[in-house]
Order: structure tokens, then sequence, then C-alpha cells
């Protein structure tokens, strides 16, 4: 089983002027240790106007930064919203892409749509379309990464026309595709579809291994890849706090899970909120104890008990637990010390494990993957000569001068170094 570690970039009121600067840098620093210690992925999600819940909005921004201080943790969006109004589809092959290319090949392309009315309502996404805009956008950023050129699309929710949309990342066809889920029917879609599912419903080992025995029985009998590859993992989201002594990596880590589920709920489920007032944690702090507490069922507790947690969830299947270490106003040097006691005290005999298991998983599926990419519906690629020319614009506007102007144009050009033809030296044969 892998790890990873995942990151809202939360910051509960009340702020300095360095607040998100310092947020910002310490979750750099936190993801560089994460990298010498070994731990697997590192998520990044895409919020935008969730303010104490999430300030991140530029992902993509935060994950180049960690590429260039890290050389082995894979880079994984978690998730990119993928309705047009967000992030026009070509913008995203491109992002993507250029992860890849910086950090080498160790991007994971996580999507979703989100469920917030502030984040639909701010870049008008309507709810009850945006599961669709999803779909199309997804399978036809996938096509973008793989197809030279790109033929173009009509679609329902966008649409361009043909391009070569560049650059292709490192990893072929494209990097592993993911889709965050929050319930059961999202978790069968990202197996109907060939994608890895990115689940956020924290869940108990009983209901995991049913979760994760549906999206395999499903991957192997139902799945149409809705990318070029098939990306077959279960990955879950949980707290997380590692100390020798129990009451103290409670202390140092429930408060924080606590409120990440407060503020979640807070802007997708109870809430209302006034932007720029609503002050969230002054909210959590009224309800607190009245909150479930987490303890080492949720990632919380001493590297024995998270040794046994853990342990479940491997036996059910699920293929990575991703740690919700920041959050709340959990404390820099206590999450540095949580990874760490993390890598040295418990990861290790996952490690040994994660070889051997991942190749039979990949043995017994093999037969499965290769019959879902025959069944995959492919894009047709468009013919060299129906791809249409482009013509520059400064091209078109002399085409369109009176010739008398145009004969002028030239005179005057001769003598400016600039050596533009008025007329096109490949007119008479490929275009290209």
């Amino acid at each position: 089983m892998k790890f990873g570690i995942f990151y809202e970039h939360q910051l509960p009121r009340p702020w300095t002027e360095k607040s998100e600067l310092q947020l910002f840098h310490e979750a750099l620093d936190q993801v560089e240790l994460a990298d010498r210690l070994g731990i697997d992925h590192a998520w990044e999600v895409e919020h935008h106007f969730l303010e104490e819940y999430s300030h991140s909005s530029a992902p993509e921004v935060f994950l180049a930064a960690c590429s260039q201080r890290t050389e082995r943790i894979r880079l994984g969006h978690g998730i990119v919203l993928m309705p047009p109004a967000y992030n026009p589809p070509a913008r995203v092959a491109e992002r993507i892409a250029t992860l890849d290319l910086v950090s080498g090949g160790r991007v994971d392309f996580g999507t979703g749509e989100s469920s917030s009315l502030s984040e639909l309502g701010g870049f008008g996404v309507p709810v009850d379309e945006k599961r669709e805009m999803w779909r199309e956008t997804l399978e036809q950023v996938a096509n973008m990464m793989v197809m030279d050129p790109y033929p173009g699309f009509d679609g329902k929710y966008f649409s361009m026309p043909c391009r070569n949309v560049v650059p292709k990342p490192v990893q072929k066809p494209h990097p592993p595709l993911w889709v965050a889920c929050s319930n059961r029917d999202t978790i069968h879609l990202a197996a109907r579809l060939g994608i890895g599912a990115l689940t956020f419903a924290f869940v108990d080992p009983g209901e995991a291994r049913k979760w994760v025995g549906e999206y395999y029985e499903i991957l192997k009998t139902e799945c149409v890849p809705i990318g070029h590859a098939i990306n077959p993992n279960v990955a879950m989201v949980t707290g997380f706090s590692c100390h020798p002594d129990e009451e103290e990596a409670r202390r140092r880590g429930e408060d924080g899970f606590k409120f990440f589920g407060y503020a979640l709920g807070h802007f997708y489920i109870f809430g209302t909120h006034t932007p720029g007032r609503t002050d969230v944690w002054k909210s959590y702090e009224a309800a607190r104890d009245s909150l479930p507490e987490a303890g080492a069922a949720r990632g919380i507790g001493t590297p024995a008990q998270l040794r046994e947690h853990l342990s479940q969830f491997e036996e059910t299947g699920v293929d990575q637990v991703i740690f919700i270490q920041q959050g709340g106003r959990n404390r820099h040097e206590h999450i540095c010390e949580s990874l760490e006691l993390f890598a040295s005290d418990v990861m290790p005999e996952f490690k040994e494990r994660q070889a051997t298991r991942e190749q039979t998983k990949m043995e017994a599926l093999q037969p499965h993957l290769d019959a879902a990419m025959e069944r995959k519906e492919r894009m047709e690629p468009i013919a060299d000569s129906d791809i249409p020319p482009i013509v520059s614009l400064g091209r078109q506007i002399v085409q369109q001068m009176p010739a008398e102007e145009r004969k002028g144009l030239a005179n005057t050009q001769g003598g400016s170094g600039l050596a533009v033809p008025l007329s096109d030296p490949n007119e008479a044969g490929d275009p290209r």
C-alpha cells in the first residue's frame, strides 16, 4: 500500500499579512521532507473562494514549485475542476503536460467538478450539468494529450477547432487519470471509465472492503476507458497525527482534522457564508465540543495504532492512503515530526510488501484491462488532407489590401531587414 499527503492549504482566521506566505512555504518544506522520507504522493486540491477551508486556487503553481524541490515523490492534482468555466480544456491539457515535463514524469491527473455553491456560482457552472461537463471535458483533454494534431471538437459544453495541443506529457499516453469520489455511485463510475478513485468519504475498513470490491468487479466486467490508459487504483483520504504518546498525537492532530470536516460541511452542507466576513473558525469553536472525536480510527495515534489501523485497509485492497496532516491550526513542526516518525516506525513494513502486492494485482487484472481497452471508443484522427491551414493575421490583412498598396508595402519592406515574404513560399506545396 502506498502513502500520500494531502493539501487544502487551510488557514483559519484571524489572519495577518504574512499568514498565506508562511502557509505556502511551510507546505513546500513539508513536501520536500516527504520526498526525502519516501512518501509516495503529494496531492493538491483546486478550490476557489472557500476562505479558511482552502486557499489552494492555483494548484498547478504549487505543484510546479514542489517539482523543483523534490526528486521522486509523485505530484497529484486532487483535483482539477473540469467544467470549462473553471478551466478551458486545452489549458488543462497544456498545464498537465507542462507539469509532467518539469517534474520528469511524476504527475497524477485527478479530476472532478466541485459541489460548493461558492465555486459553482462564482464561475457560473450549472449544478445539474456539472457531471456531464466533467465527463465531456475529461475525455477530450485525454485526447488532446495524445493526438497529433487534435482534430477539434464540437460538443455540448465546449468546442474548439483542430489544433496541435503542445507540449505533450512525458508519461505515455498521458498521466494516470483519477476522479474525486464522495459516494459509492462515483466509485462505480470511476471503475466503468477505467480511472482511479480518490475517495473522500473517510470510510471504516468494513465499508472500504465493500467499496474496493465493487470497484474492481466493475472494472473487470464493465469498463470502457475514457482515457487512453487504465489507472486501476483506489485511494482514500484520512486524518493523520503520529506520536509515541496517544494523547499527544490527539492533542496535536485531532482539532485540525475536526476543523477540516466542520469547514467542509460549512461550505458544502449546512453553512451560510458571507464572503470576506464569515468567521468559520469562530463558528467551529462554538461547535467543537459537540463534534465526534477522531483518534486512531482516523489515522491519529501511536505508531502501533496506525500500523494496526492501516493494515486493516491494506487487507481490504485499498491501494493508497492519503493523509490530511495540514488542517485547522496544526503546527508545522508537529506535522514534520509526525511524518518522520511514521516513515521510520510504520511505513517500512508496508513498503516491503508493496512491490509484490502490486505485481500480483496487475497480473490478475491484465487480461481484464486488455479486454477493456479493446472496448474503448476512440476519436478518429484527422487525415492530413483535412487539416485546415491557419493563415496568419498579417497575411490576411495584406491579402485584403488593394494591389497598389501591397506593391508599396513590398517596396517599403525591402529596406527594413525583416525579410517577411508577402507571398507564401509553401503555397504551391505542402502548407505544413
